[in-house]
């Protein structure tokens, strides 16, 4: 007996399964998994089955249009599709929980795609699938691009490539920074990234800072930013925010921010640091973290606006020490920091 794969779209209509099956009966063919993706073109069942050795492609294909099954693929598959899919998937999570950078090999393991492929810009198409691609939005910023000759992709296939690659991401941004962060000065501060749930203490970090602070971080005014930009700042859609909390200090406060945004290559950063943790340091430890997460990320270029009379960063940026070209428009500088790219590995 030989183990094949085959996929087949299936009216659905009662019966019409039971038709298909008997079909592959009369070859003594046995199925051992299947499982059915719905689509608006019917429903795409995905059988592995045990024929005898003697039956080969043509022979399959040809039951499967017996069995009023349309647009049939047949490939011979091995033992290790035996595995049901969920525990392939459960298998596939664990080993991102462990090390996020694997996603691109993981989705080529999910889908047997033939090629995995990753761009640090978001796809100039909307995520998606295609007869033979998919496209897939990086939660972390950038765009996955699978390909696969046959067969073609479905809606499930694409729901759990994107729950896959957003596991990758939380546990990118979970890995990220989860430090202590010991000052100059002896003060010992936890670094982490942050969450929903942290938008009260943000909110909180901004009414401590002097106008002068925020309006330094923001540039177009002091004023404190509404519940929906704090939740935007917390959790960016592409990036991710550190927070530096005062362990030492009741509640343990956030005392300083660091926002990491994507826009194409380029990854946008900001600090805000409370006005008695300014000139001691976290302001570039934060910067530091904020420039080797956007390498780790694949961006060229960490750019940051600021105001031509804001020391405190102009100091850090330069205790980078790189050589970052600085465009100047009025009292504002846009200073543009070159990434040594490490893109995520696709295979």
């Amino acid at each position: 007996m030989a183990l094949w794969r085959i996929r087949a779209t299936v009216d659905d209509r009662p019966g019409y399964l039971s038709v298909l099956t008997a079909s592959l009966a009369l070859r003594e063919v046995n199925i051992l998994t299947v499982q059915v993706h719905t689509t608006e073109a019917g429903a795409v069942d995905d059988f592995l089955v045990d024929a005898p050795e003697e039956l080969d492609e043509a022979e399959l294909l040809a039951a499967v249009a017996r069995g009023r099954g349309r647009n049939c693929w047949v490939a011979r598959s091995e033992a290790r599709g035996l595995a049901d899919q969920p525990t392939r998937v459960l298998g596939l999570a664990t080993r991102l929980v462990r090390d996020p950078e694997a996603a691109g090999e993981a989705l080529r393991v999910l889908l047997g795609a033939d090629e995995v492929s990753w761009r640090p810009a978001p796809a100039a198409d909307r995520p998606g699938i295609g007869d033979t691609t998919m496209r897939l939005a990086d939660p972390t910023g950038g765009t996955y691009l699978l390909r696969r000759a046959a067969p073609s992709f479905t809606p499930a296939e694409f729901a759990r490539a994107q729950a896959l690659v957003e596991l990758a991401a939380a546990a990118v941004r979970r890995s990220a920074e989860q430090v202590t962060l010991v000052l100059s000065d002896g003060a010992e501060l936890a670094v982490r990234v942050a969450t929903a749930d942290d938008v009260p203490a943000v909110g909180a970090l901004h009414e401590s800072c002097s106008a002068q602070s925020r309006q330094r971080r923001y540039l177009g005014g002091a004023g404190l930013p509404t519940p929906a930009r704090l939740r935007r700042l917390v959790e960016p859609d592409r990036g991710l925010t550190l927070l530096a909390t005062d362990v030492d200090a009741p509640g343990e406060p956030v005392v300083a921010m660091a926002n990491l945004i994507a826009e194409g290559d380029e990854a946008e950063a900001a600090l805000l640091v409370r006005d008695d943790w300014q000139r001691r340091g976290l302001g570039t430890a934060l910067l530091r973290r904020l420039v080797r997460h956007a390498e780790q990320a694949g961006y060229v270029a960490l750019v940051l606006h600021t105001q031509a009379d804001n020391g405190p960063m102009l100091r850090a940026l330069r205790r980078l020490g790189r050589p970052a070209p600085v465009d100047r428009d009025g009292p504002v500088l846009t200073v543009t920091v070159p990434l040594a790219v490490t893109a995520p590995s696709p295979s």
